[in-house]
């Protein structure tokens, strides 16, 4: 949710329409922003703030000692019935909220990572419980826990000594009934005859067989630019603006840029209510919140709560005092309203919080003074384009064209920091007048909301004018002048973000009932900043990929890019997933620009469409020849006559995709034979309208072989893999990282069957994809590392075995 609830968008245009007209036309005029924050700082009035508070008030983040009863209790339900992964979850919201039985919350989520086999995380939480108050009676249980742990991780030494810990805590305790006395000290005999076994069979392994294999990727830091790699340049002319340039020929694979971001906020994703959930007081929704640290985007096992708020989650005790220290101590008493006004709204918020009130004041002054001698220079009569034509053909005198690049510092570097943020475009002209209104209205809210906190972000210079600055603000009914400055920058970030936002995704495996062979989707983490990353044009037929790792975006090259050729991202639009008009209306609509790449260019000027509308389209029921027309299709074969309404081939396509997803609802639910049945049905549907190439082939291709690789029978999961690759490949291409998604489970179905002569080739083939899109170290081609490593130790009698 990026922008903010419809409610509030809603009624801020209501809001909008009820302005006197000679205002919304101020409004509408090219005004620099913080003269339109002025303008509507005093719009901002106690109803909007009461509308505010009451959709606020369904954003539950404050701690309640009920809602962690609640979820404890859920929790324990979970964990008898052995769903471990969803009682964690509820173990950890449980743990966000304040509450007398906080220990006994952490024993049992210590209890669901145990079955998890996460021992690491499960000790953690047995010192969290213990810290707590754990009561004294429950003692041993816990502690037999943690020596199990400590046995399993090898930690011979210390599991002794918890050994000796319990066994004279059995012997003190008066209040043990004789059988639980006996029960427990045969457990501890059990435990003591395991680490001795354990003790006999530890092997020193030789340390290169230990060690997580090198990065192997080239990289050598660029010299004028930070993140970058040196194999690329920062240009600048007025037709493309900034743009980064191959300095030499570049292979595919190789890193270009390597940049952590500036700011980032987890987006909420998805609400997913764990199976069998019904709806309650409290909420039982699983999102991004849950899963993933609200600082870095590490899978969250273990959470360590916020302090304050029970919505803020992180992987260790260091992300939280980070996140207190840098952002969260101001943020914590908004999440509410926070929630209400979009990820935007908090980028634009943390981004200034992060940058701090001394360098956002610096930059926005001098952006003032700025402006006054652009006016300067126009009432000369020489423009700013005029300035900037210029720089045109100096691309290659870098040192002169340098210190003229917006975003570079006095030195000419352009760095990944908050300078290079603040010169991203804001594109302030081409937004909607309602938009930049909405926006402004959203920013005020915030600055209220600030005017009352503790601003620890406004503290600069001596401790007595840091005294005298909080008292006049929290006495001030007006903004003071700090908060203005700090208004005035949090809208033009939020502007920036709509062309400049970039989504970190990751790669998640998808609930796939008892399936060997994973299943995955691409879920949208957070939203963030990268500078750098910002300067890549757009291009519909990009020669880049991006990967991220946590909060770390990368950029390699996709292709071979031969020296002096523009290095290009692609924004969305693709030209495998949709038509050049589509993809032309898309850009123009969120990006402002109509875009000139040579794809376009192409498509735009002949009869061609594009790979994505040749494929996915109706076909002849009699002939298979594909349909064509508007309203009405005709076949193209000249042997046919057939004739279909569009609207009733679009019913067709609807029901199709509905059976699809129930016969996916089937595999989830551990149901293969009916999914597999259902799904050989929709396979006979789609032969009589659809392309042999159209994607929804593929992905009912795609789910058979899933279905069948649970069921075990690996010849027939490999076929219809087989035959889901071949559209991917028709759509995306056979080096696309899409493919070797596909080729990975292909991979993985040939392993479990033992088909080794077809696993390694297919293994050779995808890690070599892969590696080119995400790196060596990627989660995947590890894996694929691993299943070569294993199938070349196999006897050759099992070489051409498929089972």
């Amino acid at each position: 949710m990026d922008l903010p609830v419809e409610q509030w968008k809603a009624y801020a245009r209501r809001k909008w329409a009820s302005l006197d007209p000679g205002l919304q036309e101020r409004l509408s005029l090219a005004l620099p922003l913080g003269d339109t924050f002025l303008l509507c700082l005093p719009l901002f009035q106690p109803a909007d703030e009461e509308c505010l508070h009451s959709l606020a008030a369904s954003n539950c983040v404050g701690k309640d000692p009920r809602a962690a009863l609640f979820y404890k209790e859920e929790g324990n339900k979970r964990f008898q019935k052995k769903e471990y992964t969803a009682a964690l979850i509820l173990y950890s919201k449980a743990v966000s909220h304040n509450s007398p039985e906080m220990s006994l919350c952490y024993a049992n989520r210590s209890a669901a990572l145990f079955h998890l086999g996460q021992f690491e995380d499960c000790l953690e939480d047995i010192d969290r419980a213990q810290a707590q108050g754990y009561p004294d009676r429950l003692q041993p249980k816990i502690l037999l826990r943690k020596i199990e742990c400590l046995l399993l991780l090898g930690r011979l030494q210390e599991a002794a000594g918890v050994i000796s810990k319990v066994e004279s805590k059995i012997t003190m305790d008066q209040s043990l009934t004789s059988t639980t006395h006996q029960i427990l000290l045969r457990k501890i005999s059990q435990l003591k005859v395991k680490a001795h076994e354990k003790e006999n069979s530890l092997v020193s392994v030789p340390e290169a067989l230990t060690k997580t294999q090198k990065d192997l990727e080239f990289w050598e830091e660029n010299g004028k630019m930070s993140s970058a790699s040196s194999s690329v340049s920062l240009n600048f002319n007025s037709c493309r603006g900034r743009h980064l340039v191959a300095t030499k020929d570049i292979l595919p694979g190789e890193n270009l840029v390597k940049e952590e971001a500036f700011v980032s906020v987890l987006s909420p994703g998805k609400s997913l209510l764990l199976q069998d959930s019904a709806e309650t007081t409290w909420d039982t929704r699983v999102t991004n919140g849950d899963l993933h640290c609200h600082r870095c985007l590490k899978q969250l096992l273990a959470s360590v709560p916020c302090g304050g708020c029970s919505y803020a989650k992180y992987c260790s005790k260091k992300c939280a005092q980070l996140a207190w220290e840098h952002y969260h101590s101001t943020e914590c008493p908004l999440g509410a309203l926070l929630l209400t006004l979009g990820v935007f709204s908090h980028v634009a918020l943390r981004t200034v919080l992060v940058a701090g009130f001394a360098e956002v004041s610096s930059l926005v002054k001098q952006f003032h003074g700025d402006d006054k001698e652009l006016h300067k220079t126009e009432a000369r009569g020489k423009s700013l384009d005029e300035t900037r034509d210029s720089t045109a053909g100096m691309e290659g005198l870098s040192e002169k064209a340098e210190p003229l690049i917006p975003g570079c510092e006095d030195d000419g570097q352009y760095r990944s920091s908050y300078q290079a943020v603040f010169n991203l475009l804001t594109h302030a002209e081409k937004h909607s007048p309602e938009h930049k209104f909405l926006c402004s209205l959203s920013v005020v809210a915030i600055c209220k909301k600030l005017r009352e906190a503790d601003l620890t972000i406004l503290s600069q210079g001596s401790c007595e004018s840091q005294s005298k600055l909080k008292a006049h603000v929290k006495m001030s009914a007006e903004l003071s002048p700090e908060l203005k400055i700090l208004g005035e920058a949090m809208l033009r970030h939020m502007l920036q973000l709509q062309c400049n936002a970039q989504a970190v995704t990751a790669i998640r495996e998808s609930e796939s009932g008892d399936s060997i062979v994973a299943d995955s989707e691409q879920v949208r983490l957070s939203t963030a900043l990268f500078p750098v990353t910002s300067l890549l044009n757009h291009s519909c037929d990009p020669n880049t990929s991006v990967t991220f790792s946590g909060t770390a975006v990368t950029v390699r090259a996709s292709q071979p890019i031969p020296r002096g050729q523009e290095i290009f991202h692609c924004y969305g639009p693709h030209r495998c997933r949709m038509g050049a008009a589509e993809r032309q209306q898309r850009l123009l609509c969120q990006y402002f620009f109509e875009c000139r790449c040579q794809v376009c260019l192409d498509e735009l000027g002949s009869d061609v469409t594009g790979i994505a509308a040749t494929r996915d389209i109706f076909c002849c029921s009699s002939c298979h020849a594909s349909m064509q027309g508007e309203d009405v299709l005709r076949c193209s074969s000249g042997a046919c006559t057939l004739l279909v309404g569009r609207d009733y081939l679009l019913r067709q396509l609807w029901n199709l995709q509905l059976q699809v997803k129930t016969a996916l609802e089937l595999l989830k639910d551990n149901q293969p034979n009916q999914a597999v049945e259902l799904l050989m049905r929709c396979r006979m549907d789609a032969e009589n309208f659809l392309s042999a190439e159209h994607m929804l082939v593929g992905e009912i291709e795609d789910h058979l072989a899933q279905g069948y690789a649970t069921l075990g029978k690996w010849q027939e999961a490999a076929r219809h893999l087989q035959c889901s690759i071949q559209i991917v490949e028709a759509h995306h291409g056979p080096s696309s990282v899409e493919t070797g998604h596909e080729l990975f489970k292909l991979a993985q179905i040939l392993f479990n069957g033992f088909a080794v002569s077809e696993a390694l080739c297919t293994i050779q083939r995808a890690e070599t994809v892969l590696s080119v899109h995400c790196g060596p170290q990627n989660a995947q081609v590890q894996e694929l590392q691993e299943m070569r490593a294993c199938l070349l130790e196999l006897p050759r009698s099992l070489l051409h075995r498929v089972e």
